[in-house]
């Protein structure tokens, strides 16, 4: 499947979060596949933005990290730099 711009920037973001994770704990990508039950090859690809990367994998994989999905997502760069669309606003204040 192909991915927009948008998608695949998206896709990239998360992949370079997993790779900055694993290397702050030292971790090769066989060692981050092994503790977490992913092949090596899925870890690569997801760190190179190739795979839409499942929730249940992105949980085991943060799991081996020891990183919660708020901490995760909250550490993740803005792309002010990378675009010049608005951010999202709150759904509820619509």
């Amino acid at each position: 499947m192909s991915y927009d711009k948008n998608e695949s920037r998206f896709l990239l973001k998360i992949g370079q979060r997993i790779r900055i994770l694993r290397e702050t704990h030292n971790m090769t990508q066989e060692q981050l596949s092994f503790k977490c039950g992913l092949h090596r090859t899925y870890i690569s690809s997801v760190e190179r933005g190739e795979r839409n990367i499942a929730l249940i994998n992105l949980e085991k994989i943060l799991a081996a990290l020891q990183v919660s999905l708020a901490q995760f997502f909250t550490d993740l760069p803005d792309e002010e730099s990378e675009t010049n669309e608005p951010k999202m606003g709150n759904p509820s204040s619509e």
